[in-house]
């Protein structure tokens, strides 16, 4: 599926490119099945409370590369985020016994005259700036829709700059108001890098490509076993590491939804082999991506011995967690690749899915292999997930939904959303690292961290009774999707 182009310089964006929506509310098969068919339709909200922002996803890829340089042409607002990302990156330095350093992150600090009179010159100024400050091995500018806007022609002046400073100053185009996807601010990152960092193999290597977002590094010893070295990116990569990610033997996504683009690139243009399977959550996801694994890399026979070994270590705690777990429920919020783990994850321990409200769907990733889709295999393992909703972080509508479900447990991804759980006095869980679920031993990580969480909900329930919403006593009554229009639109509640 020919979709990498890496001479352009910038990536379209997901509803172009992958069909990608927001808006759907019906079964997690209907939407399957929309997908496969070519059926799809978004369903437009009449009205929104928040959104992400492609820029900000952009951001957080490019500013853990340890020696390179983001300058966001935008205003100071779109800086906001900058200290989160230092954060991020000091715990991950010190997580991995890195020299301690900040981040190298500047803002062009666009203002209401240089949206009349251009801001080109204020962003030449800032990218030389940063040079003679920081002497990094790379320097990305990251747009704004303020920079989108008014027209400033980024691409020629990185390219001129490139020449002038001697290393390379890479335009990535991630404006806010061009996809309602913010997932797309990853392709975005990708094709940056891609584009204008990665070079051709000068000889294969055994190294796998770890596609990461910060979390644990996981595949250290599976990999060594099957004698090969895991090579994580884009966090805490340098330049030089990002040059030669085209000499792997295979690549790895931790999250499709993160890797979708990148994967199908390296492959595509420099035969890295990407692994298609969904992601290794639950017992039987798990078996299936180990396989893949192992056909890719010519270990079968070693992975057929991984898979037995540890299926005898987990049954006894994996079958004990079971017991404890029987007959609750649970709900579930997250993005797409990461909420269709969850749900494998939760429909392995024996719970009762209620719901998922899932922040956008990829109906097919740029691998273009329907084998990839895993949310079709969680349908096809564990049955249908009724009252799925495609959400892009509407509060109001989980809020709504939450009130009239009532599950023993929320699941989440993002911090904003855990709150809305515990003012109904709900328990929710929240795991930041996302590869604490992968695998089997993921399944008995979650299995702990669940049960530790409904043994323990005073908090929420002395919470409840101290909170107030504000939602009003009205909208709580209505459907939760009153404002979500469309062909899509099914009646659950």
């Amino acid at each position: 599926m020919a979709n990498i182009n890496i001479q352009a310089p910038e990536v379209s964006i997901r509803e172009v490119r992958l069909g990608s929506i927001t808006g759907f509310n019906g079964t997690a098969k209907q939407l399957v099945g929309c997908a496969h068919n070519g059926e799809l339709r978004d369903s437009s909200r009449s009205f929104s409370q928040c959104m992400g922002c492609s820029s900000g996803n952009a951001l957080c890829q490019l500013a853990m590369i340890t020696d390179a340089v983001v300058v966001n042409h935008a205003p100071v607002g779109c800086g906001g985020d900058f200290f989160g990302y230092n954060f991020v990156y000091r715990v991950g330095q010190m997580e991995r016994d890195l020299k301690p350093a900040i981040g190298r992150y500047f803002n062009t600090n666009i203002e209401e005259n240089d949206t009349v009179f251009g801001g080109i010159q204020k962003l030449e100024s800032t990218v030389r700036e940063a040079y003679e400050r920081v002497q990094p091995k790379a320097i990305f500018i990251t747009t704004s829709c303020a920079s989108g806007i008014i027209g400033d022609d980024v691409e020629s002046l990185a390219n001129a700059l490139s020449e002038d400073l001697g290393i390379p100053v890479v335009g990535c185009f991630c404006e806010g108001f061009k996809s309602k996807i913010w997932t797309t601010g990853f392709d975005s990152a990708y094709h940056s890098i891609i584009r204008s960092i990665v070079k051709p193999p000068r000889k294969k290597s055994n190294k796998v490509n770890i596609i990461n977002f910060w979390g644990s590094h996981i595949f250290d010893e599976l990999l060594q076993e099957l004698g090969y070295e895991a090579q994580y990116i884009i966090p805490f990569s340098t330049v030089a590491d990002l040059e030669y990610i085209s000499e792997a033997a295979a690549t790895i996504q931790i999250c499709p939804t993160l890797g979708t683009y990148l994967g199908a690139a390296l492959e595509e243009v420099y035969g890295v082999t990407e692994i298609k399977a969904p992601p290794a959550y639950g017992l039987a996801g798990t078996d299936i991506w180990l396989r893949d694994l192992g056909r890719i890399l010519h270990r079968e026979e070693e992975v057929e011995e991984i898979i037995k070994r540890e299926h005898e270590r987990i049954m006894p705690e994996l079958e004990a967690y079971r017991k404890k777990l029987k007959g609750k429920t649970a709900y579930l919020t997250a993005g797409a690749a990461h909420g269709h783990a969850i749900i494998a994850l939760l429909r392995e321990l024996g719970l009762e899915v209620q719901g998922a409200a899932i922040f956008h769907h990829d109906p097919i990733y740029d691998n273009g292999d329907r084998a990839s889709d895993a949310l079709a295999q969680d349908v096809a393992l564990y049955g249908d997930i009724k009252n799925y909703n495609v959400c892009n972080k509407q509060a109001y509508e989980l809020v709504n939904i939450l009130n009239k479900v009532r599950p023993d447990i929320m699941i989440a991804r993002h911090g904003g959303m855990t709150l809305w759980g515990a003012k109904l006095g709900v328990p929710t869980l929240l795991i930041g690292d996302e590869q604490f679920g992968f695998g089997y031993q993921g399944i008995l990580n979650y299995a702990e961290r669940m049960i530790e969480t409904l043994d323990n909900k005073e908090f929420v329930t002395n919470l409840a009774k101290h909170s107030t919403m504000p939602y009003t006593k009205w909208w709580l009554e209505q459907d939760p999707f009153t404002f979500l229009g469309g062909d899509t639109h099914v009646q659950n509640y």
